[in-house]
């Protein structure tokens, strides 16, 4: 979706407007630790999608959106008083998977075996290098 100034600047107010919504307005413990990401309003304000994330596994993740759903109608409430708008948008609520999925790419990258290069500027000489390699 292209965003213009203005819609950057919405996204943003929803962004911030829920994460102090949760935090100090939501009493439910399975929103606890619950960080919000990032907001994505429809241009025609009838959907604002809210990316959180909450560290655990799957089942975690269940448990927060199941949470973050049932506590919707009080957040939307809540937001249209704190984000001046026409329209309150309907709230659908993901779950941000990149911390995830950079973490996943990270723990690739640590168990990649070094390369040759990496391994000369460690200090291994060629012959140990080529003997290693099978050569």
């Amino acid at each position: 979706m292209r965003q213009t100034p203005r819609t950057r600047k919405l996204n943003e107010n929803v962004r911030e407007a829920v994460a102090f919504i949760l935090a100090e307005e939501i009493s439910d413990p399975r929103l606890e630790l619950v960080t919000v990401t990032g907001a994505e309003v429809a241009q025609d304000l009838s959907i604002a999608y809210i990316f959180v994330i909450a560290h655990g596994d799957e089942e975690r993740y269940t448990e927060v959106l199941e949470g973050l759903n049932s506590a919707k109608g009080r957040i939307r409430t809540l937001l249209g008083k704190s984000v001046p708008m026409r329209v309150v948008p309907e709230l659908r609520f993901e779950i941000d998977r990149s911390v995830d999925e950079g973490m996943h790419m990270n723990q690739m990258l640590l168990d990649v075996p070094p390369t040759l290069a990496a391994r000369r500027e460690a200090g291994i000489d060629d012959d140990e290098v080529a003997d290693e390699a099978g050569q």
